[in-house]
């Protein structure tokens, strides 16, 4: 994890997870898999395992220790919403994210089935007059922290005042997102993520491999059409590819999906142009940047990179 990550979109990076397996074309050059596999085996190194999944419950409580409000891409190296995660892990990350009212965190996921299944869970588990389901969250979290005071000594235990949270749900500094990469991604992903409760909901395009209309997704399994951005999409990202074995993305892909935010007044993030831009009215010259990351060498139009306002306000 880091507290100063270089993803422009995001200012620090937690991993209560880490690894994770491929689900769709888009995982195929998989950074975060390129990264862990390096150290498998290295005795010490928080990816001595790999990228096999696996629970990191002693860095839970990472965002605590966060004075200053940060923008916080949870799992960068994994997926919160993978199968073989527990729902109450899950829910003990969100008990986290409760207890930090001052951090927007951006929970993004290619599993966007199994994040439905979860959010039905947790209504049906705590949503109740007893506890609602961002007090059962703090309750999961608080049986897998240990508090320690800044000497180092143990606390008795989480108390409420020690503990601060918010009841509110869904949780008012979660952006709940989806990866896609192409429209088969985006018309299976994004209704799912439409029908979650969340504060902000958002797309990541990248690596972006095929066209995607947001105003016309199809939802096989209920034989019905949605506009994204009249259903509650607030924000979108646009990347290709970078690394080894790069695969192209044409221009007008990106150019198509900056239109429509445009068009629908949703902000926009143009994160990268990838290793292998391609098409575009104007030939592109050849990139500096190995990422296409320096918007400098960017057709104008697409240099856009917006943030929802309640992320500029935060």
């Amino acid at each position: 994890m880091s507290d100063n990550s270089a993803i422009e979109w995001t200012d620090a990076t937690w991993n209560p997870t880490r690894g994770c397996d491929k689900v769709s074309a888009g995982c195929k050059n998989c950074y975060a898999e390129t990264f862990s596999e390096r150290w498998r085996g290295i005795k010490g190194h928080p990816f001595e395992q790999g990228f096999d999944l696996r629970l990191v419950p002693e860095a839970l409580d990472k965002p605590l220790r966060w004075k200053k409000p940060r923008r916080i891409f949870v799992n960068s190296m994994s997926d919160l919403f993978h199968k073989d995660i527990p729902n109450e892990y899950i829910a003990a990350v969100f008990g986290v994210m409760a207890a930090c009212p001052h951090h927007t965190f951006q929970v993004l996921t290619k599993r966007a089935d199994r994040m439905a299944e979860w959010f039905e869970w947790i209504r049906y588990h705590y949503g109740d007059a007893r506890m609602t389901p961002a007090e059962g969250c703090r309750w999961e979290a608080m049986q897998r922290i240990e508090h320690r005071r800044p000497d180092g000594s143990s606390l008795p235990g989480p108390t409420q005042a020690l503990f601060g949270y918010d009841t509110r749900w869904p949780l008012p500094n979660v952006w709940l997102g989806v990866s896609a990469e192409n429209q088969e991604t985006t018309n299976e992903r994004v209704p799912h993520l439409l029908r979650a409760p969340a504060a902000m909901r958002f797309v990541s395009a990248e690596p972006l491999l095929g066209r995607i209309d947001f105003a016309n997704l199809r939802d096989d399994e209920l034989g019905a059409k949605w506009n994204a951005f009249e259903c509650g999409l607030n924000w979108t990202i646009v990347g290709g590819e970078s690394g080894a074995g790069a695969r192209p993305m044409d221009i007008a892909w990106a150019r198509s999906i900056v239109g429509q935010c445009k068009a629908a007044r949703v902000p926009v993030f143009v994160k990268q142009l990838g290793a292998r831009p391609v098409g575009g009215l104007i030939p592109l010259p050849r990139l500096k940047s190995a990422k296409g990351g320096d918007p400098a060498e960017w057709p104008e139009d697409l240099r856009v990179r917006e943030f929802p306002a309640k992320g500029k306000d935060r």
